[in-house]
């Protein structure tokens, strides 16, 4: 694994799944494709010298590969990339939440890499704001389809996210893309939408559609958010705000 030293060896599963959308471009500001900027966390040093073989190879722009949060931190210096694929459970004893909130300091969306049966960890993994779930057992093209969906701001809705999600009936949260999650963030936190839009580079049409998704998305899980002050409510109570008080917010 370069310069972070030697791991463990891994391994990497053979079943084969149906892919279907790979692609290792996204889109910049200016409308012009860019690759998509990924990195891995993974303790096994196999699993990840493979993964970026894969995503070399579909034209993916592979930043880092390391075995802990903290140092896939240290690597990056500052840098930001679209997804990071992380392992689920690594060796330095950290937690899940602490590893998925540290990644999505540094402006990456986070996609879980796991294998099958840890469904409490995986729910943690959601929960904290990872955006979707892959098995360890998948192809790599599925896994890279993921990685492309994840990067693209969208949730992976497949069938370990909802077993997680079924496995746990307490687990109410409207399932928000990463951009979702941003709009809110921004307008919950008193930022008019047209000045959330301009920092996000975004139209204020498409911050309202976004808004529009949202609200509808609360509605789905039984806890509607007409008002910007139910808004902030549902922001912090799943986490996307720390603890303020909704009296004190603009209604409008």
């Amino acid at each position: 694994m370069g310069a972070n030293g030697p791991a463990s060896p891994g391994r990497l599963g053979g079943e084969r799944d149906e892919v279907t959308e790979l692609s290792g471009s996204s889109t910049n500001l200016g409308g012009a494709p860019r690759p998509i900027r990924v990195a891995v966390v993974d303790d096994h040093e196999s699993v990840s010298l493979g993964l970026k073989a894969a995503f070399l190879d579909e034209g993916f722009d592979f930043v880092l590969a390391a075995p802990t949060v903290p140092q896939l931190v240290a690597g990056l210096a500052g840098r930001e990339v679209d997804v990071v694929v992380l392992d689920l459970s690594l060796g330095d004893g950290s937690s899940v939440t602490e590893n998925v909130k540290a990644v999505q300091a540094t402006g990456s969306a986070v996609l879980i890499h796991s294998i099958a049966d840890r469904v409490a960890s995986v729910r943690e993994a959601l929960a904290a704001g990872a955006a979707g779930v892959i098995p360890k057992s998948s192809a790599t093209k599925t896994v890279i389809a993921a990685a492309a969906t994840v990067a693209r701001g969208e949730v992976l809705n497949n069938l370990e996210w909802a077993s997680a999600i079924d496995a746990d009936r307490d687990f109410a949260k409207a399932q928000l893309g990463r951009r979702e999650r941003e709009i809110l963030h921004l307008y919950a936190s008193g930022l008019p939408l047209k000045l959330a839009a301009e920092q996000l580079g975004i139209g204020y049409s498409t911050a309202r559609e976004y808004l529009d998704r949202i609200r509808t998305k609360y509605v789905e899980v039984g806890r509607p958010a007409p008002t910007k002050v139910d808004l902030l409510r549902r922001a912090v109570e799943d986490g996307i705000l720390p603890g303020l008080d909704p009296d004190g917010a603009d209604a409008r």
